[in-house]
């Protein structure tokens, strides 16, 4: 067996390198990586080195979405077995302090999450990983499908942090795949009336198919004046920004109904940002962020394997051999690039 391995050796330069295949530990698997996404953060790390406080510092291997086949076990696993397809869940928290304790293990101090410095990620063939980590994939569930697990569990907790419920409100700040996870998790709770934003109309043309209510161009009409418009003055009760923009965060406030919530899900490059309190302080409205996701890998899998289609975000697959075009397409294609895999 070869293990090829893509590390970012520099900004916006791969290299694919042959490297040994692991051996499972006790409580391990070795999974054969199938597909691997290019994430928001991934693209942040190679472009410009860094997203939000966390920065790279030498070579790194990107990656954290990914699905696969259990190749081989580790001593002691006994919950999976050779052939099982498996989405990894790629965060590995210590599960002793106080948020693991509360079940807000997302917020572990010490959690080692793949692909984010000084962690190595699974741009890879083959790696080792917890068998408690790797949750098993229904019959009739690809691992392509098991790749975008992790972005759907984005979505979800986002439209938890946010309440969304029965007949809700809801703008999306942003139509890239994690604006669109976002779409699909409040509609599965129950919202009724969504609107997305974006620049580029062909993602916005994918919002509209996966069930927005309406989009709005913001290369072609003013954000808050037809938001405005069509809210009578009111402004929307659930604001969603999934873009990680300056611009775009710095909008939320001024669409956010009196009394409403703003959920920040996207992460910019720079940590800190332009921000109008006032606004929120007059409105009394509520900002919640996103980090991540808890709790939420076994109900992403089964709302996928029951119905919600997740596939069709994935726009454009491109062989591990190309792996350099693929991320150089997901930083200067965003019009037609919604969500780029990688096929080992």
């Amino acid at each position: 067996m070869k293990n090829r391995a893509a590390y970012m050796v520099g900004l916006n330069k791969m290299e694919i390198r042959e490297t040994p295949v692991p051996e499972p530990k006790a409580g391990e698997v070795l999974v054969k990586i199938e597909y691997v996404g290019i994430c928001g953060s991934d693209v942040h790390y190679f472009k410009d080195g860094r997203c939000g406080d966390f920065v790279v510092d030498g070579e790194l291997m990107l990656g954290h979405e990914a699905g696969g086949v259990v190749e081989k076990l580790g001593e002691g696993v006994t919950d999976l077995k050779v052939g099982d397809k498996v989405a990894l869940k790629p965060g590995i928290t210590c599960g002793h302090c106080e948020f693991c304790k509360s079940g807000r293990y997302n917020l572990c101090p010490d959690v080692v999450f793949l692909a984010t410095p000084p962690v190595q990620g699974c741009n890879e063939d083959y790696i080792t990983f917890p068998a408690d980590m790797c949750f098993k994939l229904p019959e009739g569930m690809s691992t392509k499908e098991g790749a975008l697990i992790e972005p759907f569990a984005v979505g979800l907790h986002a439209a938890h942090q946010g309440k969304v419920g029965m007949g809700d409100q809801c703008i999306i700040l942003g139509s890239g795949c994690i604006g669109l996870m976002t779409l699909l998790a409040c509609k599965a709770c129950g919202a009724t009336d969504i609107t997305v934003v974006d620049m580029a109309q062909k993602r916005l043309d994918y919002a509209m198919k996966l069930g927005a209510t309406r989009v709005i161009n913001a290369k072609e009409k003013d954000v808050l004046k037809e938001v405005e418009a069509f809210t009578n003055g009111v402004g929307i009760e659930k604001v969603f920004e999934t873009a990680g923009s300056p611009v775009t965060i710095a909008q939320t406030p001024y669409l956010v109904k009196k009394g409403g919530t703003i959920t920040l899900v996207g992460m910019a490059a720079d940590p800190e940002v332009k921000f109008n309190f006032g606004q929120i302080m007059a409105k009394e409205a509520r900002i919640e962020s996103v980090f991540r996701y808890r709790n939420l890998y076994a109900k992403a899998i089964s709302a996928v394997a029951n119905g919600i289609d997740i596939g069709m975000v994935a726009t454009h697959e491109f062989d591990f051999e190309h792996i350099q075009e693929a991320y150089e397409a997901a930083i200067n294609d965003k019009e037609n690039v919604v969500k780029a895999v990688i096929k080992l």
